[in-house]
């Protein structure tokens, strides 16, 4: 599976979109950190357009709200247009396992807050079930946040015709390739229509030497070759 950075879709400093392919699909994750003014979070309203199918959006997102945080009493207003975004995508605010801060204060006597989200499609079966590990968070005022997301699995099983490297077959292969193409008679190639009938004679060759010799083989998630 290879991940690539799209900075075609987003390019913007405090966003990473990362896309991979599943079967047909091409699936999103989307890294976030927005300031104050919420300057990413615009950017991505203006992007989101161009984004699919994303399974996980997470970041600091620097918004205090009552939504997430017992501690903090009051709504903001951007949380309305995070929450438009993340409709958008069909995500939903997925909830820790071990509920409690993800942001130390400076201040040991202020509260600590919580400003790092994850947004999940509700049918993941990593939705809720996400953990929060205070204790390795040093030397960021940040608590880690880990997750095990469910992707579907992809069937690689497809048939294939194939010669073995170095294998009877493979001689005895181009050994009949080389009595064919030393059998063609190219002097009589003076005109399109000649050429043409000569290069269709040496198709016929290779195609007659390929299905005497190949074999047809099974190609598995497990297959080694």
């Amino acid at each position: 599976m290879r991940f690539t950075l799209r900075l075609d879709i987003i390019n913007y400093r405090d966003i990473n979109v990362l896309a991979f392919h599943n079967d047909w699909d091409t699936n999103y994750i989307i890294n976030i950190y927005s300031d104050s003014n919420q300057t990413a979070l615009q950017a991505l309203q203006e992007s989101m357009m161009n984004i699919d199918k994303t399974i996980i959006l997470t970041g600091d997102f620097n918004i205090r709200d009552s939504d997430w945080d017992p501690n903090f009493r009051h709504h903001s207003s951007h949380t309305d247009n995070l929450i438009t975004i993340t409709d958008s995508l069909g995500l939903k605010l997925s909830p820790p396992s071990n509920p409690g801060p993800t942001r130390f204060a400076d201040n040991p006597h202020n509260t600590n807050f919580v400003i790092d989200l994850i947004f999940l499609p509700p049918s993941n079966t990593g939705f809720g079930r996400h953990t929060l590990h205070p204790e390795i968070c040093k030397p960021s005022d940040h608590v880690p946040l880990i997750i095990e997301i469910g992707i579907r699995e992809v069937n690689t099983d497809i048939n294939i015709w194939s010669i073995k490297k170095d294998s009877e077959e493979e001689k005895e292969f181009i050994s009949l390739l080389v009595q064919g193409v030393q059998s063609l008679d190219t002097s009589l190639i003076r005109s399109q229509v000649n050429l043409e009938f000569s290069v269709q004679q040496l198709a016929n060759v290779f195609e007659n030497a390929w299905n005497t010799h190949s074999k047809q083989k099974r190609i598995t998630k497990h297959s080694k070759e």
